[in-house]
């Protein structure tokens, strides 16, 4: 991915954290809606990312097509990405896709990381089924075949499919762009297991840790992150005391090996 487009979507998972956080379900199929539409033109998707135009002539071209259409927040979403910058047209549209399961992602979330993981466990489930057989793929895979038609093949495959599975799943074999639904259901999971990773505390030590202890930085994290965090915690003895913390991107790390480092850095630099 160039660097434009990394830093545009970086920006944009930081900006829209909260608005996709409160979304729901509604919110993401609209968000995949257009999405097909901006697939279905090239010349809209050129008028997008065209980077002479400023980023708010192109919010506006927006509004003025999709705002009557859908809600006043997929609508915010969608000027956002049209108001970033982006290396190629296709990488505008992998951003709403992207930004559509993170709405999904994060209604399953709304139960804690058990949410999180029954959602991927259905998605890669539903993967392995059509993997697992060469005429499930080619039925699903069919140029000729509608897409209603393959959804509700998708439907009797997995029958107790949450709604938020049965989105992603009824997305990746109606839509895959591209790429084999399997693919993509494998894409989606990827993406919904990165969420987990806010909800699990990588904690590392020099050695074990008792049980009151445990306790009380099990009690520190949750408040500090407000959520209810899953410790996983490693013994390394080469960090030598204190303790590192890892919760999504975020790092907390106070060993002595750390200091050290950061000792010698300064005394050499």
């Amino acid at each position: 991915m160039a660097a434009v487009t990394s830093e545009s979507f970086a920006s944009l998972q930081s900006d829209l954290a909260e608005t996709l956080r409160t979304a729901d379900l509604k919110v993401a199929d609209e968000l995949f809606a257009g999405l097909d539409v901006v697939d279905g033109s090239a010349s809209l998707r050129r008028s997008l990312t065209d980077p002479a135009r400023e980023p708010a002539d192109r919010a506006a071209v927006v509004r003025r097509l999709f705002g009557d259409k859908v809600s006043e927040t997929t609508v915010t979403v969608l000027e956002a990405v049209a108001s970033r910058r982006w290396s190629k047209d296709r990488d505008l549209a992998d951003a709403v896709e992207s930004l559509a399961v993170t709405a999904v992602s994060a209604v399953a979330e709304r139960d804690g990381l058990e949410g999180l993981t029954e959602l991927e466990s259905q998605l890669l489930g539903f993967r392995r089924t059509v993997a697992d057989s060469h005429e499930l793929q080619h039925a699903l895979t069919d140029g000729q075949a509608p897409a209603e038609a393959k959804q509700k093949l998708a439907a009797r495959l997995s029958p107790e499919a949450s709604s938020e599975a049965r989105l992603l799943i009824d997305r990746a074999v109606a839509a895959p762009r591209g790429l084999r639904p399997a693919a993509l259901l494998e894409q989606f999971a990827e993406q919904v297991a990165a969420r987990q990773q806010r909800w699990i505390a990588q904690v590392t030590v020099a050695k074990n840790l008792d049980a009151s202890y445990l306790e009380k930085l099990s009690a520190g994290l949750n408040r500090y992150f407000g959520r209810e965090l899953r410790l996983d915690v490693a013994v390394d003895p080469s960090v030598v005391g204190g303790i590192r913390v890892e919760v999504g991107d975020e790092v907390v790390d106070s060993t002595v090996a750390s200091r050290l480092n950061s000792l010698n850095r300064n005394i050499t630099s």
